[in-house]
């Protein structure tokens, strides 16, 4: 139950707020406020409803907390007499939305000097103009350098992600290329030696033979898995030796193109049984070039699959074509990251994916929670100059889902953890940090999706936990 009356100017003085006010001032205070009484265990004001009184403990013990991914967690906890809170912005007037930042609890029975926030806010701009405009000043002046930083931020991350992205894609590209303009040769000499085999040197019985002959390499091409160096370069000289008993020249030439398709001896022997010693050089050529042409459309086959995959990969992180909140699938969006970073992790590091395939999908903002992805890999890969793990896990824990990025670099000091999610603050150098990817990491699990970031670090082992919630959350929860 609450109980009301008003103060008088004296009882006013006493509040280390008021104490310099005059007479006047006082007297008006006392006119338009009112003490107002709360019993243990009630709540003042609730977070995120409209801001409409401003508040001032006169007895009693507080508690001010915030809601965590569904949890309630107590933010300070005081019985100094005096203390303030509730619409401390109301001389932002509708400049700002006025919304209660936290929750307020009366621990014990307490008393409250209340203030309406309208004459809060007229307090203010009548009798201090110039504070007025300084913490005017002050609070738009923040916002707007924190909106630029935040900008600059995202384009020097773009900048960074656009580089890896081009690196990566210059490299299966100028492959592709590569192996395109070799085919274009083999196909060409390919050509001729088919016309020199066929210029009435075989009959048609023969001919169909070799044009078989010619599947089964192909065959034998696109089913080779590879021998080891040494088992190669020992097939390789046993290919040689018999092509040169044989009359064939550039035999050494040969040899490697037919063993990476796993074509030996009696391969070769069955084709020189078809043809006859005298058009072995050409065919087996031929074959060859056949072999080649087959190995290099592998080749651009792979080179254009990887560059599918990475612009899918720059799809699903950038997340142009979908709305805003959607339905996703964060192994799918931890990958996608992973891929536009590949350019980023050191071979140093060894990367290591343990992820609970039974998660289900979850509501989110898939663009921001790879931007959240982003500053944790990133600042674990900075962490580990002289190489190490990173390690991505993901679990779940009843109606919470669970990543956890973790690296085993030399830690965070004890004494610095507590400030890591502060705007602007980094242990980077100058210039290599602004000390905002933590705390955008912060605001956007916490403030956007309802959840929850925590941190644990030891020497050798550094983990950052974000905590989503699987069940999409009204704003007020």
């Amino acid at each position: 139950m609450t109980t009301s009356a008003h103060l008088s100017p004296a009882q006013l003085r006493t509040l280390f707020l008021f104490e310099e006010l005059s007479d006047e001032q006082l007297g008006w205070l006392a006119e338009r406020g009112r003490a107002e009484q709360r019993p243990a265990g009630s709540v003042v004001y609730t977070e995120g409803e409209r801001a409409t009184c401003f508040f001032v403990l006169l007895s009693g013990a507080i508690a001010l907390s915030r809601v965590l991914h569904g949890d309630e967690v107590e933010v300070t906890r005081t019985d100094q007499r005096g203390v303030y809170s509730g619409a401390t912005r109301a001389y932002l007037g509708d400049r700002v939305e006025q919304r209660y930042p936290h929750t307020m609890r009366a621990v014990t029975d307490a008393e409250f000097f209340v203030l309406p926030a309208d004459d809060f806010a007229t307090a203010i701009g009548t009798w201090f103009p110039m504070a007025l405009h300084l913490l005017e000043g002050l609070f738009f002046g923040s916002r707007a350098a924190n909106a630029i930083v935040n900008e600059r931020e995202r384009l020097l991350a773009l900048a960074s992600l656009s580089a890896g992205l081009t690196h990566e894609l210059n490299n299966p590209a100028a492959a592709a290329v590569r192996a395109t303009a070799a085919l274009r040769e083999r196909v060409t000499a390919m050509r001729h030696k088919l016309a020199m085999i066929a210029d009435g040197r075989l009959d048609g019985s023969e001919l169909h033979r070799l044009v078989e002959l010619q599947d089964d390499a192909v065959q034998q091409a696109a089913a080779a898995s590879g021998l080891p160096a040494l088992e190669a370069a020992d097939a390789e000289d046993t290919v040689g030796d018999w092509l040169e008993e044989r009359g064939v020249t550039e035999a050494w030439e040969l040899a490697p193109t037919l063993v990476a398709a796993e074509i030996g001896v009696p391969w070769l022997t069955s084709v020189a049984d078809t043809i006859g010693e005298d058009n072995l050089g050409s065919t087996v050529r031929w074959l060859a070039y056949t072999i080649d042409a087959e190995l290099l459309m592998g080749e651009i086959d792979d080179a254009v699959t990887r560059i599918s995959g990475l612009v899918g990969a720059a799809q699903q992180y950038a997340q142009l074509d979908r709305a805003p909140q959607q339905t996703v699938d964060v192994h799918t969006l931890l990958d996608a990251t992973l891929t536009m970073l590949r350019a980023k992790i050191p071979s140093g590091v060894e990367v290591v994916k343990d992820y609970d395939r039974e998660l289900p999908p979850i509501l989110a903002f898939g663009a921001e929670l790879n931007q959240v992805w982003t500053n944790l890999i990133i600042n674990a890969v900075d962490a580990m100059p002289g190489g190490g793990t990173l390690t991505i896990r993901t679990w779940r824990e009843e109606a919470h889902l669970l990543v956890e990025v973790a690296d085993t670099g030399a830690g965070i000091p004890s004494d610095i953890r507590p400030r890591i999610f502060e705007p602007f603050f980094t242990t980077k150098p100058v210039g290599e940090g602004t000390g905002l990817g933590l705390d955008i990491t912060y605001r956007i699990v916490v403030n956007k999706h309802h959840g929850d970031i925590r941190v644990s670090s030891e020497p050798g082992d550094t983990r950052f936990l974000v905590c989503l919630p699987i069940e999409p959350q009204d704003e007020g929860s």
